[in-house]
């Protein structure tokens, strides 16, 4: 197993995460992560069908344990990890922000800004000086109604940029790529009246963005 490819997608199981697993799955051995052991089961079969393979995760990734848990199990079945895609994210409902539920609060900032920020230290020796980890932004920050998203996800894109900025000379590589808007779960959920058929599929955008690393 030494030469397999391994990429981690944390947040595999629908939109931009479950499309990346689909094209990456021709190159690479896929650990896909999400709550949802059914949609990653679906997943799988995608993958089986088209000839690649995964190992399923279903973890939460705002729970410590259960992350040291995957990142020690990848560490003793291949050594490594070859690619992180982090696609994971908390979307908080729209509110104004003197109404943002505190329960809301506490899970955006629990999962896009405290796992991220746990995940890379996890993560990082997996992928060495070799390795490529990758972020995707949504640059919500400052809009009306996204306080909850908007400030958590600005959190871990800023921490993704300082690791970024550390690391040209020591690897890994760090990526921060800035999806187009796509036919997703998450931008039906902020965007309910929104004509979907202009938008991307996310596996034309995974290609694309793909493309770029």
């Amino acid at each position: 197993m030494g030469m397999t490819q391994i990429a981690l997608i944390t947040g595999a199981s629908r939109g931009l995460g479950a499309a990346l697993a689909e094209v990456l799955c021709d190159t690479h051995h896929i650990v896909a992560v999400a709550r949802t052991t059914g949609a990653l089961e679906d997943l799988d079969d995608r993958i089986t069908a088209k000839g690649g393979s995964a190992t399923l995760a279903p973890m939460d990734i705002a729970v410590p344990e259960a992350m040291a848990t995957l990142c020690r199990g990848i560490h003793d079945r291949w050594g490594k990890a070859d690619i992180w895609l982090h696609t994971a994210v908390h979307a908080a409902p729209l509110s104004p922000a003197q109404f943002i539920d505190a329960k809301d609060w506490d899970k955006s900032v629990a999962v896009n800004a405290n796992a991220t920020a746990l995940l890379i230290t996890y993560v990082a020796p997996l992928l060495g000086d070799q390795g490529q980890a990758v972020f995707f932004d949504d640059p919500r920050a400052g809009q009306k109604f996204f306080g909850a998203y908007g400030a958590t996800k600005a959190a871990q894109i800023a921490l993704a940029r300082s690791w970024a900025a550390e690391t040209p000379r020591t690897g890994p590589q760090v990526r921060i790529l800035e999806p187009r808007p796509m036919a997703t779960a998450l931008r039906g959920r902020f965007f309910p009246g929104e004509d979907r058929d202009a938008l991307i599929h996310p596996r034309e955008e995974a290609a694309r963005l793909l493309a770029q690393l």
